[in-house]
């Protein structure tokens, strides 16, 4: 505590504990001091609670103080009348969106902020849940805290941002697998959300925020009933513009599609008709021939996995995920095209090593190298051994893609075969 940031929120609830007192003694008579009270106690729970560090210090003995204050300052709240479930289900103002003199009094009090903090030191510390009646189903409790969720999840603050996803996860840890009805993702929050949820594991800087947010959002997915899960996912395929999330969305339709090929739940969803128009949107390249595969690499790998996996488990003659039917058009826009976008790309690269090769010897003599900028910032200087690092890595993704492409074709060719062969066998049969 270098600054005495505890010492004086300490100081401050002693100061403030005869006032309550005396609030609770002729609440009549008090209106105007229990009015400043009530507003010191969301101001406290805006700055500093819900700016600080609130988990136990490792090998400390003693109570987090932060903590102290914060469960004396729900205890205020409570002394002064206002019942938590009530301040809980308040929407909450953003009154830095307003002008601040057409706010009512209540909206100036049940600011966003101070609201968020309430959620959290209720659902994820426990912090004054004596006073909070357990009558609430998980679903409506995730449904009211969506909003504090939101916008926790859109600040930049590290303390912040991490309070958000705990208190996400607290939520979400309270319900059952494939509990969650379809119907919430028509609540905006709920599809917003996620999307914030992927913007954090793609963008954050800080790398175990990074981590928990991806594993947030899987638990999220789990949560979610079939047809939620199927909406979620062309959603995320439609917004997340980034080929390492779209290929993970793509290996959870897979195990989806698993799901529904062996134990049947999700039939109407992941199977059948209502799965072909989830193919179209995985089984296709964005930009056509002219894709840029190595940027688009882990969506294309995971694309390419889930079609050899519906080829092996879904034969022809059950096709009941309509793999086969779809055949000519996947080959029409996937297949094919990845086989051309391939083919000139390696022999692009191919082109660079070489003439990498052959000017490095130049380039060695006259101290050359390559600089980029990324950002509007120098990059490191890249000596041509680095370059030809850069291009063999990415001959060694193409190799990757086009061996799974290959299998790919090869399995469409010996089913198809096969499949000959049986009705050559049937009409001599007949």
């Amino acid at each position: 505590d270098q600054h005495g940031l505890c010492h004086c929120c300490s100081s401050v609830v002693t100061f403030a504990k005869p006032f309550v007192a005396e609030v609770v003694k002729e609440q009549e008579y008090s209106k105007e001091l229990k009015s400043e009270l009530l507003k010191f106690c969301f101001s406290c729970l805006k700055y500093p609670l819900l700016r600080a560090q609130l988990d136990q210090i490792p090998d400390n003995t003693e109570e987090n103080p932060l903590r102290l204050f914060a469960t004396d300052i729900l205890d205020f709240l409570w002394l002064l009348g206002e019942p938590l479930s009530k301040v809980f289900l308040q929407n909450g103002s953003k009154p830095h969106a307003f002008d601040e003199q057409d706010l009512s009094q209540d909206d100036r009090l049940y600011c966003a902020d101070s609201l968020a903090c309430l959620a959290y030191l209720l659902f994820v510390h426990y912090i004054g849940m004596d006073y909070f009646p357990l009558v609430y189903s998980p679903s409506f409790l995730l449904q009211c805290n969506m909003t504090h969720i939101e916008m926790l999840l859109k600040r930049t603050e590290e303390s912040m941002l991490s309070k958000g996803l705990d208190l996400f996860e607290n939520c979400l840890l309270r319900l059952e697998d494939n509990s969650l009805l379809h119907q919430y993702l028509e609540i905006k929050s709920f599809l917003t959300v996620p999307e914030d949820l992927v913007k954090v594991t793609i963008l954050c800087p800080t790398e175990h925020l990074r981590k928990k947010s991806l594993k947030i959002l899987q638990l999220y997915i789990d949560k979610l009933g079939a047809e939620g899960k199927y909406k979620l996912f062309r959603c995320l395929l439609k917004t997340s513009s980034h080929a390492g999330m779209e290929g993970y969305i793509i290996q959870n339709i897979k195990n989806q599609i698993d799901v529904s090929l062996k134990i049947g739940y999700g039939r109407g969803w992941f199977l059948g008709p209502r799965l072909i128009p989830l193919l179209h949107i995985v089984l296709s390249l964005p930009e056509g021939v002219e894709t840029d595969l190595l940027q688009n690499s882990d969506r294309i790998m995971a694309a390419l996995n889930l079609l050899r996996y519906l080829i092996i488990k879904d034969p022809e003659y059950d096709n009941q995920t309509e793999v086969w039917t779809e055949l000519i058009r996947t080959e029409r826009d996937f297949l094919k095209p990845l086989r051309m976008g391939l083919n000139m790309s390696k022999a692009h690269y191919e082109a660079k090593i070489t003439s990498t090769k052959e000017n490095r010897q130049e380039s060695h003599n006259n101290k050359t190298v390559c600089t980029l900028t990324a950002g509007g910032k120098m990059l490191p200087n890249m000596t041509p051994e680095m370059q030809l690092q850069v291009l063999q890595s990415a001959l060694f993704t193409f190799d990757l893609i086009e061996s799974v492409l290959a299998r790919v074709e090869e399995l469409i060719e010996m089913k198809g075969k096969t499949t000959k062969e049986e009705r050559i066998r049937s009409n001599e049969d007949i």
